[in-house]
């Protein structure tokens, strides 16, 4: 039985949904570690005491230790990369290897070069994916190569380099410095497990920022007058109008990063100082989740059961820009989808594949938008239909008329609260009879950042003591009792850890509130109760809001309980 085989075996003793893991590792083209790195589902040193004990080789964690250059380049970068090793430490003529497979049956070669050109006897040890890529990084410091992209530029010196992301076409000599910029951006924004790039012309200069776990991050600055390259770069890769810039473009690429497709979103947007690039990064190992993954509460699994169990209706997700609504889509669709339904879903643009879904991208510009894609949904025999987003009446009337004539419908609507989505659907001109009978769910959700393990512990005074109690005053009696909080209330803040790069979170999770229409609130928009007069039945079907979740999860040391306050 091969490494791999045997770390299954043992990683399913402790966690009995690892096989399922393995087979999203294996769709998503990537080893199973780099797929429980990048998904969080458990702790990655936790996962190295299992390789430990599996391969019979002692662990080493690097930390914070720094790696000395000399050591580390003992090892040809292309090699380190080739077998998966590291150099990190010498003492006489013994040199010590780190290794993310060590019983792998090519790493032989390498260490028979260690022995025969180096004179050296190497010592193997066995290192977690995280380490791993952090020394990776050691081999090239992303400020010192961007500079030296630069100064390539600014010489008009040509710049060109075996390996290269897949963009589909070759690289020429004269535009080989800005090629390379652009690549290293990307690649190291996926490094960051960031969610976006945004590229900004400012006076002098322009201006490099990720958005990390929902956080804008200066990453560098650039000459302007590279702006326009970089510019037309992107442009060339995403198909865009390169002799267009006084109005927006949209466009996307798809490109192969460490052997997996990533798909980028690409929007420009003409400002005063010239065109601003933003790009949405979409990485399906780590956009796909499932329900639990996103933080949907446990006291909502009968509610969630129900979804599952309905045979027509209109489902809608609400929130703002950038809430997670498209990603809490996919994890109910991963739910549902099954051989016996037919899934098809109308995106703009379609962000993540999902095996067994017949996903279809509106084009507008050539009169494919969504109300022509929903008329010709139903020529398909559907059982499900996602609808990406409600953005007019048509649209929002054929939704509505699929779900009456028997499809289950999902839908995205920019509200901010569950309850109000009802308001705006009717402002947009649904008719109250048929919103009424129609309508089965309705899902508000916000992101904020997670809190890493390494957080610490605080009480809780003053003003944030009386928002906890006015919202645990107003609970369901049963979630109450199963919450275990007491006074004096404690809350938790970021502290910062190896594991979290000393930032004190660890990506994002969501805070949700969800409600049934049941025949009171059927009755009421039949009526044409406002909003207040709707939210009154609430109560009796154990609602609990936004600020109720994330006050919940805040006791629970999920999140930060100002960053609750701030986003409901």
């Amino acid at each position: 039985m091969d490494i791999s085989a045997t770390l299954l075996e043992k990683l399913k003793e402790k966690y009995p949904e690892a096989g399922d893991w393995e087979q999203r590792a294996r769709i998503s083209k990537i080893d199973l570690e780099e797929y429980l790195h990048k998904t969080r589902k458990i702790d990655i040193n936790e996962f190295l005491d299992i390789k430990a004990e599996v391969s019979h080789y002692p662990k080493i964690i690097f930390g914070n230790k720094k790696i000395s250059q000399d050591i580390l380049n003992l090892i040809p970068e292309k090699s380190a990369k080739l077998y998966q090793i590291i150099a990190f430490d010498k003492k006489d003529s013994e040199i010590s290897i780190g290794a993310l497979n060590p019983q792998n049956a090519n790493i032989e070669e390498i260490l028979g070069f260690i022995r025969n050109s180096l004179k050296l006897e190497p010592k193997i040890f066995v290192i977690s994916i995280a380490d791993y890529y952090k020394a990776i990084r050691y081999y090239r410091n992303f400020g010192d190569e961007l500079k030296q992209f630069i100064g390539d530029f600014r010489k008009g010196k040509p710049f060109i380099e075996e390996e290269s992301l897949s963009f589909g076409e070759s690289i020429t000599t004269e535009d080989a410095p800005v090629i390379k910029i652009v690549e290293l951006v990307i690649k190291e924004s996926v490094n960051f497990f960031a969610s976006d790039i945004h590229f900004e012309p400012l006076i002098d200069r322009m201006r490099l920022r990720f958005r990390i776990n929902g956080v804008l991050k200066t990453i560098s600055y650039f000459p302007k007058d590279l702006h326009y390259q970089i510019i037309n770069r992107i442009k060339v890769l995403a198909k865009l109008k390169l002799d267009e810039s006084r109005v927006p473009q949209d466009g996307r690429i798809r490109l192969i990063i460490e052997g997996r497709e990533i798909d980028l979103r690409i929007g420009i947007l003409p400002t005063i100082e010239g065109e601003k690039i933003t790009i949405r990064i979409l990485d399906p190992v780590i956009g796909l989740k499932q329900l639990s993954e996103i933080g949907v509460p446990d006291y909502y699994s009968k509610k969630i059961q129900k979804i599952k169990e309905k045979a027509y209706g209109l489902v809608l997700i609400t929130g703002p820009t950038g809430s997670g609504k498209t990603t809490t889509l996919y994890a109910l669709l991963q739910e549902i989808n099954n051989d016996d339904v037919n899934v098809i879903s109308l995106e703009d643009p379609v962000e993540y594949r999902v095996d067994g879904i017949n996903q279809s991208q509106v084009m507008p510009e050539i009169g494919y938008a969504f109300s022509t894609g929903l008329r010709e949904i139903l020529r398909q025999d559907p059982d499900i239909i996602l609808v990406g987003e409600i953005r007019d009446n048509e649209t929002a009337d054929l939704a509505i008329h699929s779900a009456l004539t028997g499809q289950l419908v999902f839908a995205t609507l920019h509200t901010n609260t569950a309850i109000s989505s009802i308001t705006r659907l009717i402002d947009i001109g649904v008719a109250r009879f048929l919103l009424s009978p129609t309508l089965q769910f309705l899902i508000a959700q916000r992101l904020i950042r997670k809190l890493c393990e390494c957080k610490t512990e605080t009480q809780v005074v003053g003003d944030l003591e009386r928002i906890i109690e006015e919202a645990l005053d107003i609970l369901p009696a049963h979630i109450k009792e199963s919450a275990h909080y007491k006074k004096p209330f404690t809350s938790f803040r970021q502290n910062g850890c190896e594991k979290c790069n000393n930032k004190g979170f660890v990506g994002r999770i969501g805070l949700f509130e969800l409600i049934e229409i049941n025949e009171e609130l059927r009755k009421g928009i039949e009526k044409g109760e406002s909003e207040t007069d709707l939210s009154k039945y609430l109560p009796a079907q154990d609602f609990v809001s936004l600020r109720q979740d994330g006050v919940l999860k805040a006791l629970r040391g999920e999140v930060v309980l100002e960053e609750v306050i701030k986003s409901t």
